[in-house]
């Protein structure tokens, strides 16, 4: 499991807005390659994330599902990504003056990504959230 987070100059209801429009998942997220649906009921729980992952012209399609969401304050995702496995993925949203902290955490739990050691496993994810919370800062901020 590793933890992310950075300070966005933005307040967690700017952060939540860019959260909670589905179709900007790819532009933030760091893997995600297109989006093909977004369900109705997106960022409520069971909604759906229909995406692409990986690179043309090899792109597989898979999906992420919400498993808890609390407007404003924290999204728990289930990130799938054939055939790697999935992960759990926990945003949580936390003011600091008129600034956010986001902290992203996240843990493989299915797959045979279970096998990569936990210090590459960590390395790599690590790498992966740093470059997913740059994005989504620069999408935020730039929102504003």
């Amino acid at each position: 499991m590793t933890t992310n987070s950075r300070l966005v100059d933005a307040t967690p209801a700017q952060v939540w807005d860019v959260l909670s429009d589905g179709w900007l998942y790819p532009v933030w997220v760091v893997g995600a390659a297109r989006m093909r649906e977004v369900t109705e009921d997106w960022p409520g729980v069971g909604a759906k994330l229909h995406h692409s992952v990986g690179m043309w012209p090899v792109m597989l399609d898979d999906n992420t599902e919400v498993l808890d969401s609390s407007v404003g304050r924290r999204l728990r995702l289930k990130a799938r990504a054939f055939p790697a496995g999935a992960a759990e993925v926990e945003i949580r949203l936390a003011a600091e003056g008129a600034r956010t902290r986001v902290t992203i955490t996240e843990k493989v739990v299915d797959g045979p990504a279970r096998l990569v050691p936990p210090p590459v496993e960590s390395a790599a994810m690590k790498w992966r959230n740093t470059e997913t919370l740059r994005r989504l800062a620069y999408v935020v901020e730039g929102r504003r």
